[in-house]
């Protein structure tokens, strides 16, 4: 099956599951419905990175990525507030909440299946984890994996933590002597870090199609690195702003870079399987970071652990770094493969 379609029938299932979750109004169906829905958009980022690599000209693919990345964040920023708006003033209308992604799922489904895409060729069987054979045939994506996740897990491990640093008394950051309202956790944890990400989301779209990608890395991590430390080491709003702007571009890059990275060193009808093995470390990552995040913070001081953080970053960046010659001299629909011995 063409990877859009299988990305069409997995948004046509979020949809029906959004529905089934807004008739049944009952707390299992609620949570399993939106749990199956919400992990709809994880099922298709492999499928949608092959499509990319298809149909976006590789000289133009990051530029292009980084200009749906923008309307995806305007989009989702206008209908979140609009929709918040909703449930403020009529909790009951969550409902309507819920019927509104179901459309806008059915939409995306509908558009999706009528890009154009090639069926994949199958290979080493029909088990759900089969990508994950090419990290150990590949030794370039092998340790590119490495590297991400030192910084994945460094990332992932501040992100809960920066609501947490600004809301919670107990951290004590203030501005003019008082406590933080919701609305400027806000403006620190989203308004700030989006505005940056938009703005220089092309930039680093540019920069994706031209420079060494290892280079991209290594420079994105320092953005990461900054933007954590400035953030968590100041409660001023000068240092907190510098620190939340420093993150959004730095994520900003990182939203390109993670999404397209394999199309850059995977053979072109196996981009599939290196995302969804991408993917899926991705996720255990996401599970793990923060739950480790919080217990560090019962016996560590905040600031202890986003040091700890920025270590595990810097670490992913030293693996970049020995591959920046790959990067100069890797070529799309090449694979390096070494023999394993256990």
């Amino acid at each position: 099956m063409p990877p859009a379609q299988a990305a069409a029938q997995v948004l046509a299932f979020g949809s029906l599951t959004f529905l089934i979750t807004s008739l049944w109004k009952t707390e299992w169906v609620f949570v399993c419905g939106a749990a199956l829905a919400t992990a709809s958009f994880a099922y298709i980022i492999p499928l949608l990175t092959q499509v990319y690599q298809e149909n976006y000209p590789e000289e133009t693919r990051g530029q292009l990525f980084a200009h749906t990345t923008v309307i995806r964040i305007v989009s989702g920023a206008i209908a979140g507030h609009l929709l918040g708006l909703l449930l403020t003033n009529h909790i009951i209308g969550f409902t309507l909440l819920l019927d509104t992604f179901a459309l806008a799922m059915a939409i995306s489904a509908f558009l999706v299946s009528k890009i154009p895409s090639k069926p994949l060729t199958p290979c080493g069987g029909g088990h759900p984890f089969k990508a994950l054979r090419f990290i150990q045939q590949d030794r370039l994506f092998r340790r590119t994996l490495l590297g991400w996740m030192f910084l994945g897990f460094g990332n992932l491990m501040m992100v809960p933590l920066r609501v947490e640093y600004l809301a919670n008394p107990k951290y004590s950051v203030k501005i003019s002597g008082e406590l933080l309202t919701i609305g400027a956790v806000a403006l620190y944890t989203t308004v700030i870090p989006n505005i940056a990400r938009v703005a220089v989301n092309p930039l680093w779209g540019y920069l994706f199609d031209r420079a060494n990608f290892f280079v991209l890395r290594v420079a994105l991590n320092i953005g990461f690195m900054v933007g954590i430390v400035t953030f968590f080491m100041s409660n001023s709003p000068l240092g907190l702003a510098i620190g939340s702007a420093a993150y959004g571009i730095a994520l900003s890059g990182g939203d390109v870079a993670w999404g397209l990275w394999v199309t850059k060193f995977a053979p072109p009808d196996r981009v599939a399987d290196y995302m969804a093995a991408h993917t899926f470390l991705t996720g255990v990552r996401g599970i793990l970071a923060p739950i480790i995040s919080f217990q560090l913070t019962h016996f560590l001081s905040i600031q202890i652990v986003s040091l700890i953080a920025a270590g595990l970053i810097f670490i992913g960046t030293v693996v970049f770094f020995t591959e920046i010659r790959a990067g100069s001299t890797s070529k799309k629909g090449t694979i390096v493969i070494e023999e394993i011995s256990e």
